[in-house]
């Protein structure tokens, strides 16, 4: 007999950044399952600071297109991200960042130095990788990093419960890249700032992507017991 322990594990096993949907949209009642689930995520005195904006169909198509061209336009810059992209990744990081990437890579692939092939595929994180439904993912301003920290829990809480009802997720650091272009698609007021995005759709098996997922540290790489 299963508890809730073996539920919740398999859910969080079986989670994946899905970089490939079919083009069926998900119906309006499931995915307010999955907002109404995600509501209950804790945040630091219940403040709840995270707003969504789920776009989906021409408004999507739309969103796309401007993030394409803000990103093309302003490449080579520094991301006007609300939020500080990380400074570097060293050690450790670096080489977990480099082994995901190059799995990606190597399941649509793409070659070691064919930088064309890689913008390409860079593009297709504003696109959103196909999915028919992006979340967009913003805090309250005044509530500087924890409240972004809450939206994390949102964004955890979000996913697994897209998974329990069998559909794909992907989180979008790179929607902060283009924050100045969600902003004024979304008429964002100014105390509002963007976390990330949420790619959402149901996932196609049989996409290049489908075929890796991502390797997990152990406990011991991450934990440390003081007793």
């Amino acid at each position: 007999m299963s508890t809730d322990y073996d539920v919740i594990n398999q859910v969080l096993t079986n989670r994946r950044s899905c970089r490939g949907y079919l083009e069926d949209e998900v119906p309006r009642e499931t995915l307010e399952q999955v907002l109404a689930a995600a509501q209950h995520s804790a945040s630091w005195c219940n403040t709840q600071p995270w707003q969504v904006h789920l776009v989906s169909g021409e408004a999507r198509d739309a969103l796309s297109k401007a993030a394409v061209e803000n990103v093309i336009a302003t490449f080579g810059q520094p991301a006007p991200s609300d939020f500080p992209f990380p400074a570097a990744y060293n050690g450790v990081y670096d080489q977990r960042r480099k082994e995901v990437g190059w799995q990606l890579y190597e399941a649509v692939g793409v070659q070691r130095g064919d930088r064309d092939a890689s913008a390409m595929q860079m593009l297709r994180n504003f696109e959103f990788f196909g999915a028919p439904h992006i979340a967009i993912i913003t805090t309250d301003a005044d509530l500087g990093v924890y409240g972004a920290i809450d939206c994390g829990l949102y964004v955890g809480s979000f996913m697994l419960a897209a998974e329990s009802l069998g559909l794909g997720t992907c989180a979008q650091a790179a929607m902060g890249q283009v924050a100045p272009a969600i902003r004024e698609f979304l008429a964002l007021p100014d105390d509002r700032r963007v976390v990330c995005g949420i790619a959402l759709g149901f996932p196609d098996p049989e996409h290049p992507t489908a075929q890796f997922t991502s390797t997990r540290a152990a406990i011991s790489d991450a934990v440390t017991f003081v007793d």
